[in-house]
């Protein structure tokens, strides 16, 4: 594998766990064929947008008012509803994951239960049971798996082969593999000089 402990501490300069990313990533990538430079990169820097350089392995939903209004313009449609939910994680996400993703409704707590996990945020409870038929566990014990290094990275090596994203990375389509990861094209800039400058330490 062209990756090694050192360059992925230079690709991820201010993780303090690189030796137990590493070892995760060594024991998976060859599993699901993430061996050739494009591959690499585009799964690091993706991921790496994704979960602040792989230090944030729970969705963060600490939205003020103003940012509801304009991320979730559906779900808050106006000012005061905004203001009621504002900064409160559990409100917000059982309110925007509910009735979807096989998500209960906004009391049932499962958009809160299944909120983004891991470093490719793993969301929703058709997500959760499809990794847990895939893992073999429990769908109870895979909201702990997938904030440990091995869940994290594993769960993110399934999704990219679920969705056949090794095939983006071979044509260098970063938009197409941010569109398959994102929706949409959320944080495009920042994810092409992610993907730019890995590509130069991996080659080094």
């Amino acid at each position: 594998m062209i990756l090694t402990e050192e360059k992925l501490q230079a690709c991820l300069p201010n993780n303090k766990y690189i030796g137990d990313w590493f070892q995760s990533m060594e024991k998976f990538f060859p599993l699901y064929e993430i061996d050739t430079l494009e591959r690499i990169s585009g799964f690091i820097s993706q991921c790496s947008h994704e979960s602040a350089e792989f230090t944030r392995l729970v969705e963060n939903l600490n939205y003020r008012w103003e940012s509801l209004r304009r991320v979730f313009p559906k779900y808050f449609r106006d000012d005061a509803i905004a203001k009621q939910y504002a900064h409160n994680q559990k409100a917000i996400a059982n309110r925007v994951y509910a009735n979807r993703m096989e998500n209960g409704s906004e009391e049932s707590g499962d958009g809160w239960k299944y909120r983004g996990r891991g470093i490719l945020q793993i969301t929703g409870k058709r997500n959760y049971r499809l990794f847990s038929e895939f893992c073999g566990l429990d769908l109870e014990e895979v909201p702990d798996f997938l904030e440990t290094f091995d869940g994290a990275i594993l769960s993110a090596c399934w999704y990219w082969d679920r969705n056949n994203l090794n095939e983006y990375c071979d044509n260098q389509d970063l938009r197409g593999l941010t569109r398959a990861i994102n929706g949409g094209f959320n944080g495009l800039d920042d994810r092409i000089q992610k993907y730019n400058k890995i590509v130069s330490i991996l080659s080094s």
